[in-house]
């Protein structure tokens, strides 16, 4: 995993498409029990090279009710991005996930984690890309359905202040997705 944490963090493949440069985010190790694949970093995660570390990781963690220690604990999380590198400003956000990424280093992660009982699925990019014909139409209504992906995928929409608004159209996803998140975590976590 070493090796290959290094490799990636060496990777230019698809540098001429970023503005900002390369700097590849992830994190993972051999035991990591709960992976967390979702777009790219933002530009704060390009500064700093901490995945989640933003507004966005800040309500992630409270979805999952983690605090940064366990978060961080590459035993306990792998962070794997569909893009590991910032794919820049677009008209409305940030442009999506570059797409070289997930087939280049993806494959060869998913190798070297074997003690893995939980992935989540965050945002679109990630759900059509590992559920395929099995997402829904729309991400609503995928996180709506969010039990027919269990026990092997949680989909969530993306964690992002921007997405409040949708949080507030969609109440049941704190009354019955977010609860069912916490518990799927912590069984995980904490089984003795």
């Amino acid at each position: 995993m070493k090796t290959l944490l290094q490799q990636i963090s060496k990777c230019t493949i698809c540098e001429a498409h970023l503005k900002d440069g390369v700097r590849p985010v992830v994190a993972a190790h051999p035991k990591s029990k709960i992976v967390i694949i979702g777009q790219a970093p933002g530009s704060v995660v390009h500064r700093t090279g901490i995945p989640w570390d933003d507004k966005s990781g800040d309500n992630l963690r409270n979805w999952l009710d983690v605090d940064k220690n366990t978060f961080y604990d590459i035993k306990q999380f792998a962070i794997i991005p569909m893009g590991f590198c910032y794919p820049g400003k677009g008209k409305s956000g940030d442009k999506p996930p570059r797409k070289e990424c997930a087939p280049q280093w993806h494959p060869a992660l998913w190798e070297k984690m074997k003690a893995v009982q939980l992935t989540l699925l965050i945002g679109s990019y990630a759900q059509k890309y590992y559920l395929e014909d099995k997402a829904k139409p729309t991400l609503t209504e995928t996180v709506k359905h969010y039990r027919e992906y269990l026990p092997k995928y949680f989909v969530l929409p993306h964690p992002s202040p921007r997405n409040n608004i949708w949080q507030a159209k969609n109440p049941w996803f704190a009354e019955d997705v977010l609860p069912a998140l916490k518990n799927e975590v912590c069984k995980i976590l904490y089984k003795k």
